[in-house]
Parts: structure tokens; C-alpha cells; sequence
């Protein structure tokens, strides 16, 4: 079983991915209840975390609930990264993960995110700070490489485990293919593969079913896998890989019913953590996700998101309830 730390996980774990306006409270806990094994928070810069700016520190809201969990950083100033790691201390999460993996350019642009990956260097001195900042596992999302010119995972993945790095995900795509064209897990397995790595490795990018899953898991050896945009609208997909995995079989799709419970319990937990009138503006991103592909759904997916008091909104999931009650998911 996979062990960070004092963490024990289960055989073969199911991460849910820090994603930017994502991955907050009430949406990591809807994807606990339906499985996720271990979480992390949206990612903090850590010259946010310095500056108490509020939007940073309200980041770092974690719950007993989630755990074990862990709160994510990012940054390219040595200082500023070991002083995060210990006001990230404070909260107690059960980890702390560096992000060396976004590719967006305003973070990139700041010799953070993927930008590190091009000054293997400097992401150990990052790596180095954020360890002498804190007791906690210290582990690291990121990419390939910079391009396909440039893939350096082999070297990263044995530099950052000789420093103290815990485990290490890997998003199986380069910062120059963003979020797009096909993610390349064959470089996960050779960093796997490799004798002198010990750490766990988790494997990210392109997992959206369950035979998806199994397919990976069996093809490129990694301890487990990491899940980000196909958890989006769709938390089931923790509990539907795991059936699938144990059984061969696949869980019942989720009913209608299901998805107006989900989409609730979101719209409720996002009230009660950043109050009535963000968390419902919030949220209005969210339900074209939980009602994807249903027919006929127009009219409802506009005032979902132009009603603009929680009693209007509870209405209106009772009406689609009431319309939709014999709905067949093809």
C-alpha cells in the first residue's frame, strides 16, 4: 500500500486533482462522499500566503472530513516558499504538494507552476525551502518536461526523491501541450519502472472511465491515479473506477434524482463556506456539468443560472425533479 508520511492508503488510491476554481471545500466534499482516497487544495501562491492576501488564505480551509488531504503551493521565490509551508503548517493539513506543473502563463511567467521545469535547479532549491518550512510530506505535482524536445521527468522524479520529496504525481503532457492533444503515459512507467524510485507515483491526465482506469493501471504499474476534469459534474467516477476494479462490473449510472443531489449538496455547501450570494454566483458553473447531455434542458439551465436567491433555486430542482422523474440516461 502506498505510504506518505504516516498516510496509509489504500491499494491502489484515486486522487482528486487540485484544479484552479475547482477544487474547493464543497466540491472536494462531494467527491469524498463518492470515493476520492486523497485531496488537495486549489493552489495557493505562496507570495499570497506572505501577504495574507484574503483570497489566499481562505484557501486554506480544510475539514476532518476530507482527510487525509493536502494543501497546495506554488512559487519561485526560495523565501516566500518555505514561509508558506509554515503558515500552511498551522491549518495541520496531512501534506503539503508543490505545484510544478500548471501551465498557465501568468504563473509560468513568474518562473513558477511548469515554468520550473525548464531550471531543474531551481525547482530543487524550491523543493529544498518548502521541506526546511515544515515537519509535513512534502510532495510534488508535475509535468513531462517543458516541450517534447525538452522531457526531463527521469532526472526530476530522481532529484526530487534524493531531497525528501514523499510522492510525486505526474500529468502525463508537456507545459507546451497544455490541456490538450493525447497525454503520453509511457514516461510515467519508465520513472515507475525505474530502480532507485521508491516514492509513490501517481499517474494524471486523460482518465475519464472506469476501463480507462483499469486499462492504465495494469499497462503503466503506478500506485494510483490522479483525477481532474472528468471528476468535474461527475464525482461518481471515484466509486464507479473502484467497483469496476474489484468487480469488472459497472456501477448503475447516476439517476437524475442523483445529479439534483449533488448539484444541491454543492449549491448548500458553497452557501454555507463562502455565504448565500458568492456561493450561489459560484456555483452557476457548475450545472451545465451535472446536466450534460440531457435533453430538452435549456430553459432550466438559464434561470439556474440567473435565479439569484437559494429558495428560487430550490424550486426550480424540485420542478426539474418532478419533469425529469422518469428520465432515461442513454
Amino acid at each position: 500500500m502506498p505510504k506518505i508520511g504516516n498516510i496509509i492508503l489504500p491499494e491502489f488510491p484515486l486522487l482528486l486533482a487540485p484544479m484552479e476554481d475547482v477544487s474547493d471545500p464543497p466540491f472536494r466534499r462531494l467527491c469524498k462522499l463518492h470515493g476520492a482516497d486523497l485531496m488537495y487544495s486549489e493552489f495557493i501562491s505562496s507570495e499570497g500566503l506572505i501577504r495574507d492576501a484574503m483570497k489566499s488564505m481562505k484557501k486554506l480551509d480544510i475539514f476532518d472530513y476530507e482527510r487525509p488531504v493536502g494543501i497546495q503551493i506554488f512559487g519561485g521565490d526560495e523565501e516566500a516558499m518555505s514561509e508558506s509551508a509554515r503558515i500552511v503548517e498551522t491549518v495541520q493539513p496531512d501534506l503539503v504538494d508543490i505545484n510544478f506543473g500548471c501551465p498557465v502563463k501568468k504563473v509560468v511567467t513568474k518562473g513558477a507552476g511548469a515554468g520550473v521545469l525548464k531550471d531543474v535547479d531551481l525547482m530543487i532549491r524550491l523543493t529544498k525551502a518548502v521541506i526546511r518550512g515544515t515537519s509535513l510530506p512534502v510532495t510534488v505535482k508535475t509535468r513531462l518536461g517543458w516541450d517534447d524536445a525538452s522531457i526531463n521527468i527521469d532526472e526530476v522524479a530522481e532529484r526530487l526523491q534524493d531531497i525528501g520529496v514523499q510522492a510525486l504525481s505526474i500529468h502525463a503532457r508537456t507545459r507546451a501541450q497544455m490541456y490538450k492533444g493525447h497525454s503520453d503515459w509511457s514516461h510515467i512507467a519508465r520513472v515507475k519502472n525505474n530502480q532507485r524510485i521508491t516514492m509513490p507515483i501517481f499517474g494524471n491526465g486523460d482518465i475519464d472511465s472506469p476501463e480507462k482506469a483499469l486499462a492504465y493501471k495494469n499497462e503503466y504499474g503506478i500506485d494510483g491515479i490522479m483525477i481532474g476534469r472528468a471528476a468535474i459534474g461527475n464525482p461518481w467516477i471515484f466509486n464507479e473506477i473502484k467497483h469496476f476494479m474489484k468487480t469488472g462490473e459497472h456501477l448503475a449510472q447516476p439517476t437524475m434524482n442523483d445529479r439534483i443531489e449533488a448539484a444541491k449538496n454543492h449549491l448548500i455547501w458553497s452557501m454555507e463556506w463562502k455565504g448565500e450570494h458568492l456561493g450561489i454566483i459560484e456555483m452557476r458553473r457548475h450545472y451545465t456539468n451535472y446536466f450534460k447531455g440531457i435533453h430538452s434542458f435549456k430553459e432550466y439551465k438559464q434561470r439556474l443560472v440567473t435565479t439569484d436567491d437559494a429558495n428560487g433555486l430550490m424550486q426550480i430542482f424540485d420542478e426539474i425533479s418532478q419533469v425529469y422523474a422518469d428520465y432515461q440516461f442513454s
